[in-house]
């Protein structure tokens, strides 16, 4: 015997494939009508129309419901949300619906004076944006080993995984678990390294893609700047995507205090377009506080030095823009190894030659900002 309550109990097995939860606990059922036997009507709602996928979730929807005994026929009708529902839907998909722990569970202590980026922005916080005109270039281990590089000097560090669709701060970071929040269902920042991290990795696998249009990324980018509970910090490096996109927009709009970081490698085409990147940045009045080169050399067991990359990229880079050029970090094999197990460079004990130039690029920063 079918009914309604039968149905949307299957109906929770059916998560829509961007928000990665149930299309029930998402409010996107909206309606269940049996009206003759073995044939059952659903009438999900999409959070935007023209939905990429739409057709998945309706198949998904009939293998479901097709699985009841009792069930022959199923009919989909997709319509689309307005916007109080769009609203209770992201509200579903983004707010705090992980486990609460003690702060003790999840490695967080005592986090005195929590308030938001933005609260911090009116602060006497840095924030430093860490950005690049193209990926590959090592941008996101940088980001990660200057954070730990000052906090290795004294300074109080929380770092923003920005690049939404290639989160890899919370591998490099070694963190695991997912987001908790604090009793006004703030996200409270995972803590690794001595740095307080926020990343997509708190909300989605590691190995799970990130499929979404414009208005989710937004409510994302939103979340991490209104609803994160950040400690007293002095600064706070965001990773953002590479390229021109959005986020680096977003960020250059809300976070006005923020200075921007170059990073690039030195061969001609990194260098290009970073120079376009940094464009954005100027046209949007954002200071950019100097340039890194990555990967500069690679020096061989018997002292050779090797420039795979090419050499200069970075100061010409820095020359057109009027900016320091805040140092040149060697090709070593340390660097790629302590970011994939969760132990960057930085974090080790005794430096070696490329953890003393992140830690030369640190003090630069700090005395750059009149730390």
């Amino acid at each position: 015997m079918m009914d309604q309550e039968l149905i949307l109990a299957k109906l929770k097995t059916v998560n829509d494939p961007e928000l990665h939860k149930s299309i029930v606990d998402l409010h996107m059922v909206r309606s269940i009508d049996i009206e003759t036997p073995g044939q059952v009507s659903v009438d999900i709602a999409l959070t935007v129309a023209g939905c990429p996928l739409h057709e998945r979730i309706e198949q998904e929807v009939k293998t479901a419901l097709l699985e009841l005994p009792d069930v022959a026929e199923v009919l989909v009708n997709l319509s689309v949300m307005n916007a109080e529902e769009r609203k209770t839907t992201f509200a579903a998909a983004f707010g705090s619906s992980s486990a609460k722990s003690t702060a003790e569970d999840r490695k967080i202590g005592p986090l005195p004076g929590q308030t938001t980026t933005q609260g911090l922005a009116a602060t006497k916080t840095s924030i430093l944006g860490i950005a690049s005109g193209k990926g590959g270039v090592g941008k996101s281990t940088v980001t990660a080993n200057l954070a730990i590089a000052l906090s290795r000097l004294g300074y109080r560090v929380g770092l923003m995984d920005l690049d939404i669709y290639g989160f890899s701060q919370g591998r490099m970071f070694g963190a695991s678990g997912g987001a908790n929040s604090n009793d006004r269902d703030q996200i409270l920042p995972w803590l690794y390294h001595n740095v307080s991290l926020v990343s997509m990795g708190m909300f989605v696998p590691e190995d799970q893609a990130v499929i979404w249009r414009g208005p989710m990324l937004g409510k994302m980018m939103d979340q991490f700047f209104q609803d994160v509970a950040w400690p007293e910090l002095d600064f706070l490096l965001i990773d953002l995507p590479p390229g021109t996109g959005d986020v680096a927009l977003n960020v250059a709009q809300k976070l006005t205090a923020a200075k921007l970081i170059m990073v690039t490698t030195p061969q001609p085409v990194a260098t290009h377009v970073a120079r376009r990147a940094a464009e954005v940045a100027l046209r949007a009045r954002q200071p950019i506080l100097g340039v890194i080169e990555n990967m500069s050399y690679l020096t061989c067991p018997h002292g050779e030095v090797l420039r795979l990359f090419g050499e200069g990229g970075g100061q010409a880079l820095a020359d057109e823009l009027s900016v320091p050029l805040l140092g040149q970090i060697p090709l070593e094999p340390e660097v790629r190894q302590g970011g994939d197990v969760g132990a960057p460079v930085t974090s080790e004990p005794e430096l070696g030659p490329a953890g003393q130039v992140f830690l030369d690029i640190a003090q630069k920063i700090a005395r750059a900002v009149g730390r």
